[in-house]
């Protein structure tokens, strides 16, 4: 049933509106009555009605203000009929101008109305449909990005998908619940969406099953995020009749930190199921101590020999650091963290040499399922083996691709010396080519000409030094190939949206 509230300052008129439609054959129900405007919008904010049958002439308030004032200050505002007593046209304009469905003249024709319900409550249906199914879509996509960053997958593409999707802009502050239960929950992402404000909860599924939700904590203070994380558990249990774990990480940012915090959440989940425990655990809360031995130094030199291509080194490498921990139980939550900075600068080191990471990253992982049993330690040596073998491998064939390929040569060159006076003319002499031509290459491997490619390299570096350092403006500008600092300026607004002073404010208030 859809909800329709009546509003008119006569009662008799909202008794004959009540009796004379028989709302339940037409799809609708009454869901309230209201003889002024100001007790008409605070029902409206209540009941959230469909649609509001409501009269023009009011006291203090009329009609076409409170449809005005819906419009304006509700995110989903109903669908209005007027009814007036006025054959005014001035009314109806006005009326319209206010996406007024129909403007009534009272009295009122009973078939008049009941057509005009039928009509409405269908439309009412296929919006709703619509919605539902948009809504449904938005899931799915957001499940997907969600899904490909938590599986260690990061590139510009993906990132840009993710702000798309997710309707991110800066570098957002996010953090990571993970959910377990002992029956499933049905709708659950519909259900955990609505106990957040909108737009700042997304939920996913992982490739084992687990449900979870990526918020976006710029706007929840800690206490706010207590308290619906209190009425998640409560909600929780009610609708499983049973008991519950959330395991929430610690707040990151950037998209980037994406797979960290899922990470984070998973660990406190291992780590409460171990233990037998309910309720909500927080990663912050887990001390423990670092064991001294942890082989931390022993992953950089992992790194180094996928570097090299020392494929003995690897072989190595691995046993060393996996074999000691099948008789023992090391720190997990350290070994993931190390084995996702693995991830990260093999797939860095591909994008330096024009490879593809994200095609690297699923060819690694066809065969890994992330398990968490007792054979993880095995299952984790063995991805790790993989990911560095192929990653040599990889980089070694990138390499003789690269060796004759001036292009690349150029654009390294350029990622390199970009503080410095570049221009295409000088850059063309010294790699023997015609100006024109590289121009071209440039734009086609790169997908910018190369003053924009330039200049967003800079924009980049200059953001970094705004938001991590003091340094004075006009030498921000020199250091990031700006010869002034009025030029710096029109170019960092024409790329950013806002000045360098804006934009070090900004970053300086997030950071409070």
């Amino acid at each position: 049933m859809m909800n329709v509230l009546l509003v008119d300052d006569e009662p008799w008129v909202l008794e004959g509106l009540k009796t004379m439609v028989d709302w339940n054959r037409l799809g609708f129900q009454v869901c309230g009555e209201a003889i002024n405007s100001n007790d008409a919008f605070q029902q409206i904010q209540e009941h959230r009605p469909e649609l509001v049958i409501t009269d023009i002439n009011m006291p203090e308030i009329s009609g076409l203000e409170l449809i005005e004032k819906s419009n304006r200050l509700l995110p989903h505002p109903p669908k209005f009929v007027v009814l007036s007593g006025y054959d005014d046209f001035q009314y109806a304009i006005t009326a319209m101008q206010q996406r007024v469905v129909e403007y009534l003249l009272k009295p009122i024709d009973d078939e008049e109305i009941e057509t005009l319900l039928l009509k409405l409550a269908e439309q009412i249906r296929e919006e709703t449909e619509a919605k539902k199914l948009g809504a449904n879509r938005q899931l799915f996509a957001v499940n997907h990005v969600i899904n490909r960053l938590i599986l260690g997958e990061y590139n510009s593409e993906l990132e840009e998908q993710a702000r798309l999707s997710m309707n991110l802009t800066g570098e957002p502050q996010l953090l990571c619940m993970i959910m377990e239960t002992a029956h499933d929950l049905v709708d659950f992402g519909p259900w955990s969406m609505s106990l957040f404000p909108s737009g700042l909860v997304f939920p996913f599924q992982d490739s084992a099953g687990r449900c979870g939700l990526i918020v976006l904590t710029d706007l929840i203070s800690d206490g706010q995020l207590y308290e619906i994380t209190q009425a998640m558990l409560t909600d929780l249990r009610a609708r499983t009749g049973g008991s519950g774990v959330i395991a929430v990480s610690n707040r990151d940012t950037g998209i980037e930190a994406v797979r960290r915090i899922y990470l984070q959440s998973v660990e406190v989940r291992r780590i409460r199921r171990n233990q037998q425990k309910q309720g909500i655990f927080y990663y912050r809360d887990i001390h423990r101590v670092e064991q001294p031995n942890f082989p931390k130094m022993k992953f950089k030199q992992l790194i180094d020999s996928v570097e090299s291509g020392n494929f003995r080194e690897i072989e190595s490498g691995v046993a060393c650091i996996f074999e000691p921990w099948f008789n023992s139980l090391p720190d997990m939550e350290m070994v993931r963290v190390c084995i996702s900075d693995l991830e990260l600068k093999i797939c860095k080191l591909l994008t330096e040499m024009n490879g593809d990471p994200a095609e690297f990253m699923r060819q690694v992982q066809v065969d890994y399922e992330g398990q968490d049993e007792q054979d993880e330690i095995r299952t984790l040596k063995g991805y790790v083996h993989s990911l560095c073998l192929l990653g040599a491998a990889k980089l070694e064939g990138l390499r003789e691709e690269n060796e004759h390929n001036t292009i690349f040569q150029v654009i390294q060159y350029v990622d390199q010396e970009f503080r410095n006076k570049l221009q295409l003319r000088e850059l063309a002499a010294k790699f023997h080519m015609n100006s024109a031509y590289l121009g071209q290459l440039f734009k086609q491997y790169t997908g910018k000409p190369f003053n924009e490619y330039l200049n967003e390299k800079r924009i980049e570096e200059a953001k970094k030094l705004l938001k991590r350092t003091q340094t004075k403006i006009s030498k921000v500008a020199l250091q990031v190939g700006y010869p002034n600092a009025d030029y710096f300026n029109n170019k960092f607004k024409q790329y950013t949206g806002v000045l360098p002073s804006v934009y070090r404010g900004v970053s300086e208030n997030r950071q409070q």
